[in-house]
């Protein structure tokens, strides 16, 4: 009799319900994984966005709560930070850091990736030798490179006293310590690029090679007409990769300038951390962060819709 009423309770029809609609485990592994999944992305991903949409409407330094000290502003936040001159430089600052990127770096790394795909023990040595700085962290790299910078003991100071000169530092010139940042970025991650496109070189059909050899094309020629179209996915990905660095880039420009001199090598980022985080202005700091959020989304939306969706 309790056999009976045990398959009319709910838990047997689950049961039945799952055993029927389970597609072969799928139904049961999203019931054990998404939750944990939903459960951090809400703590960790939506709920921190949600507040910082919500703290960039006040006038707040986060050292009690805001329902004490905070000031309702409105958007005058955003009003504020898109006025303020030292935006306008971390703005420009940062479209520099794209255009070097996708100007100099990627070809750069394209070049080298061409030269060394090839299997062999030298090409591995020096496919080593490129992708070393990547491994670096972007702050040890940051410490390296002051050093070499530095116009007293380091390799700027020597060449400048070699050639009779004071000695010189880059770091210290607003109108250079940019441009300084900018050559450390292409030096740290061409290596990273140049992996992405290697990658992608060694997945062409050796026939293809052979075939177009025996064809007469030249090397010039097999580059453009083959190689570069049969890689295009891993160079849109690698664009997307340096934009989305780009927007985000940060940790390489505090121990080289921490945004100086006179505020002249701030990102949008560092800018986000001077005036949001150092100043505690925390209010001023979230509406950075909610446009730096929507302009990193709507690229990343729009770059997937047009770019990496769409076949020739």
């Amino acid at each position: 009799m309790s056999s009976l009423n045990s398959k009319g309770t709910p838990w047997a029809a689950f049961q039945q319900w799952l055993y029927t609609r389970n597609m072969g485990s799928r139904l049961t592994t999203l019931l054990f994984f998404l939750p944990p999944a939903l459960v951090l992305f809400t703590l960790f991903v939506a709920m921190p966005i949600s507040e910082a949409i919500y703290y960039s409407f006040f006038k707040w330094k986060g050292l009690t709560a805001i329902s004490e000290s905070g000031e309702w502003r409105g958007w005058g936040n955003y009003l504020l930070v898109l006025k303020h001159s030292v935006f306008h430089t971390a703005v420009l600052n940062t479209l520099k850091l794209i255009a070097v990127s996708l100007c100099i770096q990627l070809p750069v790394a394209m070049a080298i990736a061409l030269m060394v795909a090839e299997q062999g023990r030298l090409n591995s040595l020096f496919r080593l030798i490129y992708f070393l700085p990547f491994i670096l962290a972007d702050v040890v790299a940051g410490l390296i490179w002051r050093y070499v910078y530095d116009g007293d003991y380091g390799l700027v100071g020597q060449i400048s006293r070699f050639f009779g000169s004071e000695g010189y530092y880059p770091l210290a010139d607003k109108n250079t310590a940019f441009n300084a940042i900018l050559l450390v970025t292409i030096w740290k991650y061409t290596g990273y690029h140049m992996m992405i496109y290697i990658a992608g070189l060694q997945g062409i059909p050796k026939d293809l090679l052979e075939a177009a050899k025996l064809d007469g094309a030249s090397r010039w020629q097999t580059i453009i007409r083959i190689k570069l179209p049969l890689i295009k996915h891993a160079i849109q990905l690698s664009v997307f990769f340096s934009i989305i660095g780009a927007l985000q880039f940060f940790e390489m420009v505090i121990p080289l300038t921490n945004g100086g001199p006179a505020n002249s090598s701030h990102t949008i980022v560092t800018y986000l951390y001077q005036y949001g985080i150092v100043r505690m202005r925390v209010g001023l700091g979230s509406s950075v962060g909610v446009m730096l959020f929507v302009a990193c989304v709507m690229f990343a939306f729009m770059y997937q819709k047009f770019i990496m969706t769409k076949d020739d």
